[in-house]
């Protein structure tokens, strides 16, 4: 998968400890062999805005990959889908990697948005937007999707405009 102006996927990109250029590729990972997390990176709150690492961890017994830009759907307390607008971090400016995931290994990408300053539209004297407690992750390049929760849970103001970047090995950090 390769994002618009970016260069295309070459096999010195697999992003792994052990994968080697000579590798077997594997195949794309289904959602069901991954579990999620979207949580808060200590450190990161500044400036009206917040960073949440998205971790994919591969739960299954068999090595798989994932590659490029994560789709969100942020979910209310009852799955109930609310406003969410995902923007590419650097858009244009990186080519995406193939991740590869040996069974225990984990995939990551941050987000970055604003909790609490409202966007044009939202109210000002009350919270902009609902309260999202899980998010509805799409998995590239297959695009299937899984739940994880959103911890803590937060409003996500903009109209849930988030910053996002692609997948990677790296765990984000403040």
């Amino acid at each position: 998968m390769v994002l618009a102006g970016a260069a295309p996927l070459a096999p010195a990109a697999v992003a792994s400890g052990t994968a080697t250029a000579a590798s077997t590729v594997p195949i794309a990972c289904r959602s069901t062999q991954l579990t999620g997390t979207f949580a808060t990176i200590v450190g990161s709150a500044g400036a009206g805005n917040v960073s949440y690492s998205l971790r994919l961890r591969n739960r299954s017994t068999a090595r798989c990959f994932v590659s490029g830009l994560i789709g969100l759907q942020l979910r209310g307390r009852t799955g109930t889908p609310l406003q969410t607008n995902v923007v590419p971090a650097q858009p244009g400016t990186a080519a995406a990697v193939l991740v590869s995931l040996a069974p225990g290994a984990s995939a990551w990408a941050s987000a970055r948005f604003s909790p609490d300053v409202p966007g044009k539209g939202e109210p000002v004297s009350l919270q902009c937007e609902a309260t999202a407690y899980s998010v509805r992750v799409t998995v590239p390049p297959r695009r299937d999707t899984l739940v994880a929760p959103v911890v803590p849970p937060t409003p996500v103001c903009e109209h849930g405009r988030m910053l996002v970047s692609l997948l990677g090995t790296k765990r984000p950090t403040s």
